[in-house]
């Protein structure tokens, strides 16, 4: 009976053993198959956490100060010329191409303060160049007046406090731009002798002066001229 038991238990024990060598064999069959990438598998992408709308906020006392920011309030555009002068601008600038008008107001106040100190100098050359006949007949007039009595200006053009476009119009191609300059313009006159007339440098006076320019806008001169002066 022992010898029975024996070989019942010899027999057992190689089932065991061959159960063990199946399920080693098929472990390496499955490892062979999916434990391998081929290249086509979906590859792991990770996962955007988006943030819980509580875990988002902050204690009050934790949260930066952040000061209000308002849009800044767009500076109003500086108007050159009067609404007056706006078909004839447009008609210049149709013209021209090259216009600029920006250009022509800081040009004109140059050539203000270049004719004024020119007249004063009694300069005729300088104001030949930048006054056309008329105007500066005009001016040689007054200069020759002056010489005359032996009086001599010692004017100063303090500040041009404004200058803006009241006028503007195309006569075929030539065009005429009216300029109101608005200036400070302290004024000392003295005799022969060096004596003052009257006048003073401490005081300014304020001056309204009312300028047209004009030029051949199919001129090779770029350069506009002094054509009327009047006083506002």
């Amino acid at each position: 009976m022992s010898e029975e038991r024996k070989k019942i238990g010899y027999i057992v024990t190689i089932e065991i053993i061959l159960l063990a060598m199946v399920a080693a064999f098929l472990g390496l069959r499955l490892y062979s198959v999916l434990g391998k990438r081929t290249g086509h598998e979906q590859e792991h992408m990770p996962r955007k956490i988006e943030p819980r709308a509580r875990d988002m906020q902050q204690p009050d006392e934790q949260q930066p100060h952040v000061p209000d920011i308002k849009p800044a309030t767009p500076a109003k555009p500086t108007m050159v010329y009067d609404e007056a002068a706006e078909p004839g601008m447009r008609a210049i600038l149709s013209a021209d191409r090259n216009f600029d008008v920006a250009r022509f107001v800081e040009g004109s106040k140059a050539a203000y303060g270049m004719i004024l100190e020119a007249f004063w100098k009694g300069d005729r050359e300088e104001l030949e160049s930048l006054c056309d006949d008329d105007v500066y007949e005009s001016f040689v007039g007054a200069i020759d007046d002056r010489e005359e009595k032996g009086e001599v200006l010692e004017n100063q053009l303090v500040r041009i406090e404004n200058a803006r476009i009241s006028g503007a119009e195309l006569d075929g191609r030539v065009a005429s731009i009216t300029v109101l300059f608005d200036s400070d313009i302290a004024a000392v006159v003295r005799d022969k002798d060096g004596n003052l007339i009257g006048g003073s440098m401490s005081d300014a006076v304020e001056t309204h002066d009312i300028w047209t320019f004009s030029r051949d806008l199919s001129s090779a001169d770029p350069n506009w001229l002094l054509d009327e002066t009047d006083e506002a």
